[in-house]
């Protein structure tokens, strides 16, 4: 039990989201794909000689990358700023230090896809560039063994949690703020932005080996997951403020906190400020329960010491890299900001929260107002193409594959 001078004060909530304030413009990624058998498609276990356990030890083996562990368990790799993680189904996860430029961040993607291709070859296993695992179910997929993810999955109740949590993979990008104003001009756009860039790349329309009818089932599975903590983290207001991001995960139920190496189970009994001003069993929270509390929460759009932009489909073909390249063209650029607002606060909150459900199904296809989608997604992109190439580091030809397919009028899954 912590003592009463030790108690987490408020003014350290605010300063986790305050001490990101930087001059940097950089791009982060994220960048999930599905690990299945190269001939039967099946997803990869994580036991086995060769489960994603051993991919893991042989490749950190070969390219001296040390474990990230869970217990026993491994989990992921670690090398200098660079991870490697295991998610809840197995789904294999490259996290890039954030670069000042897209280029960069693509060659190292490639260099480790390099490297890694004589393992995967061996192990015959193939990364699957999609939003959800087209061949195998939940039901078949077994759980990593990490203690948090088991928590996990008993808490969030929503009917396509399971699919979520062991099925999907997704491509999520971070973007930096100089200041509170910066951060949540950047936030409320990125959250009015979500609906069209999740239609724009949605990737997940086979599912259990069938055509579910919907183009990102991902995006309907995240759509059920937990209403508590998945959506929106903003009613679009402009005035919106740090303190208003912190209200709503003070009120947030709480999942569990870690404690002598254990978690300690709440599964929603008390909210962050009821853990706060009363305690749980005893404890107190602490700076690194503040931070695991932010981080089990899954909004569309989340506000960490950077802004991280969440619901995009796993794709390939190059389309990986238009999905930072979008964001950067627009969130580095007052002008591009200032054009991007104006085309959205056309539409009230309700007609963009409302836009998750259609695009779901309809992606690109989907209406806004008795309007399809697809011209702005169109404005949205060229936006950004022409920021970037104001800048003359050629960096928007990693829009050129998403402009091809939206002159089409499709999305990936459709093609």
């Amino acid at each position: 039990m912590l003592k009463t001078e030790e108690r987490l004060e408020y003014n350290q909530l605010l300063d986790e989201f305050l001490l990101g304030c930087k001059s940097s413009q950089k791009i982060g990624m994220e960048y999930e794909r599905i690990p299945v058998s190269k001939y039967g498609k099946h997803v990869i276990p994580y036991e086995g000689d060769f489960g994603m356990c051993e991919l893991l030890k042989e490749f950190a083996k070969l390219e001296d990358w040390d474990y990230i562990k869970d217990g026993d368990s491994i989990i992921g790799l670690k090398k200098m700023h660079d991870t490697i993680t295991l998610e809840p189904g197995c789904q294999f996860e490259l996290s890039i230090e954030p670069q000042e430029y897209i280029r960069d961040l693509k060659s190292r993607i490639e260099k480790i896809n390099g490297s890694l291709k004589y393992l995967l070859d061996e192990f015959e296993i193939e990364l699957l560039n999609l939003g959800v695992s087209p061949r195998t179910t939940y039901k078949n997929i077994k759980l990593l063994p990490k203690r948090r993810y088991h928590v996990m999955a008993n808490y969030l109740w929503g009917i396509l949690s399971d699919v979520m949590m062991r099925e999907t993979a997704g491509i999520q990008v971070g973007i930096d703020f100089s200041s509170e104003y910066d951060a949540m001009k950047k936030f409320r756009l990125a959250n009015m932005i979500m609906p069209f860039a999740t239609a724009m790349f949605a990737n997940s329309r086979i599912r259990g080996g069938v055509d579910t009818g919907y183009k990102s089932f991902r995006a309907l599975a995240w759509l059920n997951t937990d209403n508590e903590r998945c959506g929106f983290a903003t009613d679009f207001d402009k005035n919106m403020c740090f303190k208003d991001y912190v209200s709503r995960l003070l009120d947030m139920p709480m999942i569990f906190i870690n404690r002598n190496s254990e978690c300690l189970c709440m599964n929603g009994r008390v909210t962050f400020k009821q853990f706060m001003e009363k305690g749980f069993e005893g404890f107190y929270p602490n700076i690194d329960d503040w931070k695991l509390h932010s981080n089990l929460y899954f909004p569309e759009v989340r506000l960490r010491n950077f802004i991280e932009i969440r619901n995009h489909d796993c794709v390939g073909e190059g389309l990986e890299y238009s999905v930072p390249a979008l964001y950067k063209g627009i969130m580095y650029s007052k002008s591009a900001l200032e054009e991007v607002e104006d085309i959205l606060n056309k539409f009230s909150s309700n007609e963009i929260k409302e836009l998750r459900y259609k695009v779901a199904r309809s992606a690109v296809n989907a209406k806004i107002n008795g309007k399809s989608i697809i011209s702005i997604c169109k404005e949205l992109v060229e936006i950004s193409y022409y920021t970037l190439k104001s800048e003359g580091e050629g960096e928007e030809k990693f829009l050129e594959p998403l402009i091809k397919m939206l002159k089409k009028g499709k999305c990936p899954s459709d093609l």
